[in-house]
């Protein structure tokens, strides 16, 4: 279990002034959908709010924001109504006091973010840089792909997390993302995460796999920030429209996500 580092929740753990703005985004993206990167997202969410961290969660998937029903709330102004012009990004958050985190919500369905000029969508990554002076880690779980959406929200500072599981088209669409991300931007923090592993080993083959290609073809090898194993609880938290960490907080998965959030805690130090 990860040890909360300071009482004091409310006041991020580096002054505002002595980071660049954005630095301490987390995107979490991949080339496929159905990986899982939405309960991650969830999921790490709350592990790093367990552990003292101020956090801000977007949903930012194109078409398919789903943050809120997985959790099974209905906050009253989602990202739809900054899409329109109607509120500003930092008046729609909303707290989600049972994981301990603040969320921006999409809407499922819209396609809101997909019709967005690469200005309206530039506006909203530099909006949420600006929000990060308040929050330890903003967490960004975006839309599955390389579209104009993902490619311009994830473009800046910040680790990106790149979920993959073992299926061969998962593993093939991981590589398409990391390829075009790390041409688009050189030295980008770009950090393999394999979801629903069979095991620690399972995990580390599928992590080879991807390596190997990378570093034939791109001269590239991605670190692997971590392996959360296949695990039951992950499909009953899902079920019960609850978090992970909270409805199962001692579960294999749950204890996977709490090491990297504890090594993304550490590296940030």
């Amino acid at each position: 279990m990860i040890q909360t580092e300071s009482p004091l929740r409310n006041r991020p753990s580096h002054h505002p002034a002595t980071e660049p703005a954005g630095k301490n985004l987390i995107t979490i993206a991949s080339g496929k959908g159905g990986v899982g990167k939405t309960v991650l997202a969830i999921s790490l969410a709350e592990a790093l709010a367990k552990a003292g961290k101020k956090i801000l969660l977007f949903d930012g998937d194109v078409g398919l924001a789903n943050v809120d029903i997985q959790l099974g709330i209905m906050p009253e102004k989602d990202l739809a109504t900054v899409i329109t012009g109607e509120m500003a990004l930092k008046d729609v958050i909303f707290k989600c006091a049972a994981g301990g985190f603040d969320l921006i919500a999409g809407r499922s369905g819209s396609g809101a973010l997909g019709s967005m000029s690469v200005g309206q969508l530039k506006k909203i990554r530099e909006d949420l840089a600006a929000l990060g002076s308040k929050y330890d880690f903003i967490i960004l779980d975006l839309g599955a792909g390389v579209d104009d959406a993902v490619k311009t929200l994830s473009n800046g500072q910040g680790t990106k997390l790149v979920v993959t599981t073992g299926d061969p088209t998962s593993l093939t669409d991981a590589y398409a993302y990391i390829k075009v991300t790390s041409q688009m931007m050189p030295g980008a923090d770009l950090r393999v995460l394999i979801n629903m592993a069979k095991s620690e080993a399972d995990g580390q083959k599928i992590y080879g796999k991807l390596l190997s290609a990378c570093r034939n073809f791109l001269k590239f090898e991605p670190p692997l920030a971590g392996i959360i194993e296949l695990d039951e609880k992950v499909s009953n938290a899902i079920r019960a429209q609850a978090g992970l960490m909270t409805r199962y907080p001692t579960s294999n998965a749950a204890g996977n996500v709490d090491s990297l959030a504890h090594n993304i805690i550490k590296g940030a130090a």
